[in-house]
């Protein structure tokens, strides 16, 4: 045995490994969270499982389970991408774990790539569950699958900016306040549950330009209704995401 074989080797990982290692712990700390997992499963998977089975909400023509699923699906990357990674990032910042981490090997645009495909496995993991729920509820989805793809990068992209905006610019206690709020908000008027013509008309040319009601009405038209790919709601997804990553990475503070 030579010598020299027992030699420490100080130094960094390489960079793909640092992102991995940092992505499997962003997502084991996201799915052992308590508060998380009410927002990206159980509320998502309830309110599939009580609209569809329980005829609350005049949801047009078909079977209820058609209109909800792709609703329910827009929901699930808002509640993973949004909501959640607001959350975790503002109080990570506010006790100095991004400060610190900024600190570390790893590089600062590792860090946020890795929170960036945590989001992503969660949300694999949340499609896969809402989607064989929905399939026991009889749902019959239409559509190109990769129209489907496409939606769901563009609206990961587009609330993981403005997540990532509220996190990087608020304080924390503000962060969880007003981004629970505005989940509630979009749950009811983005289109995800209620349909966007039973609100006023003016209403509706509004709040037809929200991410939610893209993602959800995008997908719809896919799933539903069949649509090769609705342009339309995917650049609203494209605008969003533009600007919500731009400003969150012009404005973002790590302290």
């Amino acid at each position: 045995m030579s010598a020299g074989t027992y030699t420490p080797r100080p130094g960094a990982a390489p960079l793909p490994r640092m992102i991995a290692a940092q992505t499997a712990l962003e997502t084991r700390m996201l799915l052992r969270n308590g508060e998380q997992l009410l927002l990206t499963v159980i509320i998502p998977t309830l309110l599939l499982v009580l609209f569809s089975a329980v005829d609350i909400v005049d949801t047009g023509s078909g079977a209820s389970v058609d209109f909800l699923a792709p609703g329910i699906l827009a929901l699930a990357v808002m509640s993973t991408a949004f909501t959640g990674q607001a959350i975790a990032t503002g109080f990570e910042r506010r006790y100095g774990v991004l400060k610190r981490l900024g600190a570390s090997p790893l590089p600062r645009w590792a860090l946020m790539t890795a929170k960036t495909l945590s989001v992503l496995v969660t949300e694999v993991l949340q499609v896969l569950l809402l989607t064989a729920i929905a399939f026991a509820l009889g749902w019959s989805p239409q559509g190109n699958p990769l129209s489907v793809l496409l939606l769901l990068v563009l609206g990961t992209a587009a609330f993981s900016g403005l997540g990532l905006l509220m996190a990087g610019t608020l304080k924390a206690e503000a962060t969880l306040a007003a981004a629970n709020l505005v989940f509630l908000l979009l749950l009811v008027g983005g289109g995800v549950i209620v349909p966007l013509d039973k609100f006023p008309d003016a209403v509706q040319s509004v709040l037809g330009l929200l991410p939610i009601s893209a993602l959800s009405e995008g997908l719809r038209d896919v799933l539903q209704h069949g649509a090769s790919m609705p342009w339309g709601q995917a650049g609203i997804l494209a605008v969003w995401a533009v600007l919500g990553l731009g400003a969150a990475a012009k404005l973002f503070r790590w302290e």
